[in-house]
């Protein structure tokens, strides 16, 4: 579970709350919420196909749940494997417990004896359809943070041509007027404390999920071509910062 997007969405409808609590009923409207909402949703599918739509909806989770590896573990690991090889062989790495699946499958093909070529096309193939799919999530929710103000103020002049068109009653306005403007509000939170930052989180996550993926290629590579454990420690640090470089130095 990834804290720090539940926090920041609890916390951000919390503080809208808190702002409008004295005056909760006056910004709900259910006319309102279905523009914005179901209007925004039916025009997202109409931009895509419904199996990236629920493709998108599927990735989302990831911005929740997903957690990413530490690459400073992964590099750690894989210098135990390639310890292990060098002195036992690869068919020793069989019984070996890792938890990353994308690892997982490159040291299979390890112990299988896989050529190098077919591991790299193969390992560097999932790769890229991992960014693929992750790249059309985060494009999708952030096609759905410009689209959710534009049909909040679609609503909000619907509104407007619905109380000039009521102008014979001078204290019909105020109210009308208060549930035109919640479609931009409903809108303008919609977009951005939901979609954009949900946007921002697949993006900054398949970068990081790619990045763990090519230090592992790179990894499995070298020790398919029998390389030093220890010069393979130094040479996947690059994939961190120079303060966890230490890390990997002192295991």
């Amino acid at each position: 579970m990834d804290i720090a997007t539940i926090v920041g969405l609890v916390a951000a409808f919390g503080l809208i709350f808190m702002a409008i609590s004295e005056n909760a009923p006056a910004f709900v409207d259910t006319a309102s919420m279905l523009i914005v909402v179901a209007g925004s949703i039916a025009v997202v599918m109409a931009r895509c196909s419904l199996g990236e739509f629920l493709g998108a909806i599927g990735v989302m989770g990831k911005a929740f749940s997903r957690k990413i590896d530490d690459p400073v573990e992964l590099i750690t690991q894989i210098v135990e494997l390639a310890n292990i090889a060098r002195k036992d062989g690869m068919i020793a790495l069989e019984g070996q417990d890792i938890s990353n699946p994308f690892m997982a499958k490159a040291v299979s093909m390890l112990v299988d004896g896989t050529d190098g070529e077919i591991i790299k096309s193969s390992l560097n193939r999932d790769n890229d359809m991992m960014k693929l799919r992750h790249e059309m999530g985060a494009k999708i929710f952030s096609a759905w943070g410009e689209i959710a103000p534009a049909m909040g103020m679609i609503g909000t002049l619907a509104g407007l041509v619905i109380m000039l068109g009521n102008m014979s009653d001078p204290k019909s306005i105020g109210p009308a007027m208060a549930v035109a403007l919640l479609t931009t509000m409903y809108g303008a939170i919609l977009a951005n404390v939901i979609c954009m930052p949900i946007a921002q989180k697949l993006e900054n996550a398949s970068a990081l999920e790619a990045a763990n993926n090519e230090l592992i290629i790179e990894g499995v590579l070298f020790m398919q071509e029998g390389g030093n454990p220890r010069v393979l420690g130094d040479m996947l640090a690059s994939f961190v910062s120079p303060k966890s470089r230490e890390k990997i130095a002192a295991a």
